[in-house]
Parts: C-alpha cells; sequence; structure tokens
C-alpha cells in the first residue's frame, strides 16, 4: 500500500520520466510538425496557383469553417487517443444529438432547454462508452464501432424518426452562433481556437489531463502511482463526447441543418487521419493539440483542393484510406503498441 508520501514521490518520478522521454523525441515531434505544416502551406499555395476558384473569398471562407469543424472533433479524439484509447462513435454522438435537439426546437422547445437535454444525452453516452472501456474491460475501438450503431439505433426510435432536420424559423436566431462573426472572425474559428486552447490547458495545468497523458503513456505504473484511471477513462469519453456536440452545434447552426445520415460517411476517418497525420501517438500518451492544428490544416487543404478537381468521391476516400494506412503503418513501427510500449516510464 503507498502511502500519501509514496504517492506524491511515484507521481513526480513519473512526470520526470515522461518529462526525460518527452526531452528525447522532442526534436521528432517538432520536425513532424514542420514537416505537416510546411506540406500544408506549400499544398495552400500550389492549389492557389493552379486551382481556378481556390483562392476565391467564397471558397476560402468554407475552407476555414470546414476546417474548424473537422479541428473541433479532432481535439476530442486526440483527447481520447492520448489517453490510451479511441472514440469511434464520435460523429455519431455528434449527428443524433444535435439532431435531437433541433427536432426538440421544432416541437416548440426553448432553445436552452433542447440544448441542455442534448447535452446530459451525450453525458450517458459518453458514461457509457467510459463504463465498457474501463469497467466491462471492452477494447475501446470494439465498445465504440458498437455504440456507433446503438447511439444511432437509439435515437431513430426513441427520439427522431427523420434523416433530415431544419432549424425551426421560431429558432432561427440560432445561426448566428454558427454562421456569425466577431471582428471579422467567423464564428467557427473562434469556436475551434476557444476548445484547443481549453484543451492545452487541460492536458498540461490541470491534475485530471496529467494523469490522463500518464495513463496514456503507462497504464500500470499510473495504476500503481495512484491514479485512478477508471474514473479517468470516463472523464475522456464524457469530454470527447461533451466535444462532439459542440461542434455539432456549431455545425447545425452554421448550415441550418443536421444530416443524421453522416453517421454512415466517413467523416470518422477524416477525424482519424488528421489525428494520426499530426502527430498524435496511437498507443497513448504523447502528442498535444498543435499537433491536431496542423493536421486539421493539411487534411482541410487536402480535401478543399480534391473538391474543386473534381476528383469522385469514391476516389477521394481510396486516397483518404491509403494515406490512413500508410500513416498508421508509420505510427506503429516509431511506436509499436506492445509489452515494451507499455513500460515506458518505469525506472
Amino acid at each position: 500500500m503507498v502511502g500519501p508520501a509514496g504517492l506524491r514521490e511515484e507521481m513526480r518520478d513519473m512526470q520526470t520520466a515522461s518529462s526525460g522521454k518527452a526531452g528525447d523525441r522532442r526534436s521528432a515531434y517538432f520536425s513532424q510538425e514542420r514537416i505537416v505544416l510546411a506540406i500544408a502551406v506549400v499544398m495552400f499555395v500550389l492549389f492557389g496557383l493552379t486551382l481556378p476558384g481556390f483562392l476565391a473569398p467564397g471558397n476560402l471562407l468554407s475552407l476555414v469553417q470546414s476546417v474548424s469543424i473537422l479541428g473541433i472533433l479532432a481535439i476530442g479524439m486526440a483527447l481520447t487517443i492520448i489517453g490510451r484509447g479511441i472514440d469511434l462513435a464520435i460523429i455519431s454522438t455528434m449527428a443524433m444529438s444535435v439532431a435531437w435537439v433541433i427536432f426538440m426546437l421544432g416541437g416548440g422547445t426553448p432553445v436552452w432547454q433542447a440544448v441542455l437535454l442534448g447535452y446530459l444525452f451525450v453525458v450517458c453516452i459518453g458514461l457509457v462508452i467510459g463504463f465498457l472501456v474501463a469497467y466491462a474491460e471492452i477494447p475501446a475501438i470494439f465498445a465504440t464501432l458498437a455504440m456507433t450503431t446503438a447511439i444511432y439505433g437509439f435515437t431513430r426510435v426513441a427520439f427522431v424518426d427523420v434523416d433530415l432536420l431544419f432549424i425551426p424559423q421560431s429558432a432561427s436566431w440560432t445561426r448566428e452562433f454558427g454562421a456569425g462573426y466577431v471582428f471579422g472572425i467567423p464564428i467557427p474559428v473562434i469556436a475551434f481556437a476557444i476548445v484547443a486552447l481549453l484543451a492545452h490547458l487541460f492536458l498540461r495545468h490541470t491534475k485530471p489531463g496529467v494523469f490522463i497523458r500518464a495513463m496514456g503513456d503507462n497504464p500500470l505504473k499510473a495504476r500503481i502511482a495512484g491514479i485512478p484511471t477508471r474514473p479517468m477513462m470516463l472523464l475522456q469519453y464524457v469530454i470527447s463526447a461533451s466535444i462532439a456536440f459542440f461542434a455539432g452545434l456549431v455545425l447545425a447552426t452554421l448550415v441550418g441543418t443536421m444530416n443524421t445520415r453522416v453517421v454512415n460517411s466517413t467523416m470518422v476517418y477524416d477525424v482519424i487521419l488528421v489525428v494520426v497525420l499530426g502527430g498524435i501517438v496511437l498507443s497513448g500518451g504523447r502528442g498535444g493539440i498543435f499537433n491536431v492544428i496542423v493536421g486539421t490544416l493539411l487534411i482541410g487543404i487536402f480535401l478543399n483542393g480534391m473538391t474543386i478537381m473534381n476528383v469522385s468521391y469514391s476516389i477521394q476516400n481510396l486516397i483518404k484510406g491509403v494515406i490512413l494506412l500508410v500513416a498508421i503503418i508509420i505510427d506503429t513501427v516509431l511506436n509499436p503498441r506492445d509489452e515494451q510500449t507499455s513500460q515506458q516510464g518505469d525506472i
């Protein structure tokens, strides 16, 4: 049984070990971020010079807005991966919770009440997923994959019986939340920046954030050090679901609608692609919010350019699939998720 003094010493040892690993890999991570950012800049310049309409104000506005939604979702995904998990249900959580909110608005429910009920719904989703992963010990990839279908099916049966929902005229003023501007900056961009800042502060300067990072780096040592790993798993999935709900609100108020068929789209793979290319290590414990930002810029520019070039949706999916597969292979080679990896941070 580790006493309070011993627990504090264990925590200091873990943080020291983690700092040492960070120092050893800092140049590699920094180089990766710089490379990804440089590729994004080169791609932006290249598309600007070769693609008609790429630099048009309307297209750039669409680019930054779509990038912002993707980035907010990627932050939620990154937090779970840093904690050695994954959330494949993030798109289903976003779409179905916000669809229910819009459905309630259409029935005359006040905005604040509809949003509150929607948020309580996503908290329940996060708790269920966290329970399945932390206490039932179902691998996160299978638990969240199953929950994707369960969330969609439950919401369609219990709350929403249509695919496409429009924000009613009685709540049309909410469009200012997603489609408005502050000092000329689109609100989705501001929302992305706020979520990124809060997530960075959470990971770096709060005890639960440090616990989640330590848990992702080495679950066994984190448990020995006295970190409540199971409650932290619950927390990270609640946070991911909350971020998904916020992203859905921004998206719905931006376009005025929510299409529940997005659950069956490849959007979740775009989110994972952002996270992996940005440099978040799939074995957990490493990476930060800046990785998400540079990955978001790269994928956003890439997808926008492919759309302008009229590349078919199937070919876009093929290209994204190949890129994601290569990125995962590289990550697996550089950061193997095996018994040796699980001993990272041990003295």
